[in-house]
Formats: structure tokens, sequence, C-alpha cells
């Protein structure tokens, strides 16, 4: 049994994210916690395997309740907040995940499978160090330069990629590649969750398995069918589906 807290101030909140787990058999929630000494005080004593965790808690965050706990006794964390911020961004270095709220199904489905893969790896004692070396890390990461940077974690790499450099993402199965340039990273993450977090940020989806950067566009070619094609400035073409056409011509008119 993989035991779980979920440390929220909200109890719809705690509640949805229980209701959620009752769907994974091998989730045993221990305890839930509405702020953050009560949370520090469990994590103490019963040294889960995962705890759900919101950022903004009563009193002071989820994060600074995390300085409080033995390192030797640092859960899995996944946080869950409202607000996609850049602080929350530079600590995916070192969480193991994030939700934003209103938490959508398939995302916390995904959370769930990561926790499930680091629980039963080799190494979680390493891997609680790193989390509580984020503590010291997170200072260097709270100015306003990193809110323009998306964290990508892949193949075991950390990289602090600039929206503003990302042409487009494709749908690679469980997977997404986010492409930049000649770059290319493999992300663990679903087309629909980083649908929401770059449409803000001048993306638009284009096709079911393609989301590309508004200012990356060189030109559209028209197509017999009535499609068009979407041609980079780098180079890249993709077709445009119709399902998302009038979107995307009515988003480069504003």
């Amino acid at each position: 049994m993989i035991r779980t807290i979920i440390v929220d101030d909200e109890e719809l909140a705690r509640r949805g994210i229980r209701r959620r787990l009752s769907r994974h058999s091998d989730f045993h929630v221990l305890a839930e916690c509405s702020n953050a000494r009560e949370a520090a005080e469990v994590i103490n004593r019963e040294m889960p395997d995962v705890v759900f965790l919101d950022v903004e808690l009563p009193g002071r965050s989820g994060i600074e309740m995390l300085s409080e706990v033995a390192v030797r006794r640092l859960p899995h964390v996944i946080f869950v907040t409202a607000h996609d911020q850049y602080a929350i961004k530079a600590f995916e270095i070192h969480a193991l995940d994030y939700l934003l709220k209103p938490i959508d199904e398939e995302r916390f489905a995904l959370a769930v499978a990561r926790a499930r893969e680091a629980v039963h790896e080799e190494g979680n004692l390493d891997e609680a160090r790193r989390i509580a070396d984020a503590l010291e890390t997170l200072r260097l990461y709270s100015g306003p330069a990193a809110s323009d940077r998306m964290v990508i974690r892949s193949g075991g790499r950390v990289v602090f990629a600039r929206y503003s450099e990302i042409d487009w993402v494709e749908a690679a199965g469980d997977y997404v590649n986010v492409h930049c340039g000649p770059k290319c990273w493999l992300v663990r993450e679903t087309m629909s969750s980083m649908e929401r977090q770059l449409k803000t940020r001048g993306f638009a989806r284009i096709h079911r398995s393609a989301i590309v950067r508004i200012q990356a566009i060189g030109e559209m070619r028209a197509l017999d069918n009535g499609e068009y094609l979407v041609c980079l400035e780098r180079g890249t073409e993709l077709r445009l589906s119709r399902n998302f056409r009038d979107a995307l011509l009515q988003m480069q008119l504003e």
C-alpha cells in the first residue's frame, strides 16, 4: 500500500482528492490535514510515502512547512495549487509533480502514476534528500525572470526553456515533445495540460497532436481540401485541423 496524506485548508478540496484516490486501490489515505503545523506533525509521525500538498495554507506555505520535516522522513510531494506561479514552476525541479485547481481527471491520473512509480523505485532516500535541497535552492528561482520559462524534466535533466523559444509541442503517446528550434525534449505530460499551461502565453492548439507558438508561424498555405498548412519560421510544416482553424485565425487577428 502507498501510504498517503492530504494537506489542504479547504475541506471540499481534500474530499475531491480522497475521492479520486479511492479509485486506486493501492493508495491508502492515512490522514487529512488542514494547516501547516498539523501537516508537519503528521508527516514526521506517520512517515507517509506521498503527500498531496496545497501550496497556500493558513499561517505559512506548504513549501515552508517542508522545512520542518526531518530530511529522512520527507515523502514524495505532489503540490496542489490554484495559481501557476513561477515559484511553483521552480519547485517542479524537486517535487514529484504539481496539480492545478480545478484538478483535471486525466492530469490527476498521471500524477498518481508518477507517485506509484516513484514509491516502488529504489533509492527513495536519495530522492528525499534531493527534495530537501529544494528548500535551499528555491530562493534562486523566486525572481520575476523565472516566470517566463518552462521547467522541463526530461531524461534525468532539468531544462529551463523560455516560452519565447518554444516553437511547438507535439503529442507522443503518453508524452509530449517540446520543440525549441533544433532541440527537442520528451516530457511526460498530456496535451490537454500543456494546452492549459500555454494558452495564456501566446500558444494555440492547431491539431489534436500539435500546439504552436503564434509568433513562430511564418505563413499559412491554403490546401485544396479547404484546410491549411501552418509553416513555422524554422521550417516545420504542420496541418491545421478544421476544428481549430477559427480559433487560430481569431488569435492572429487580435
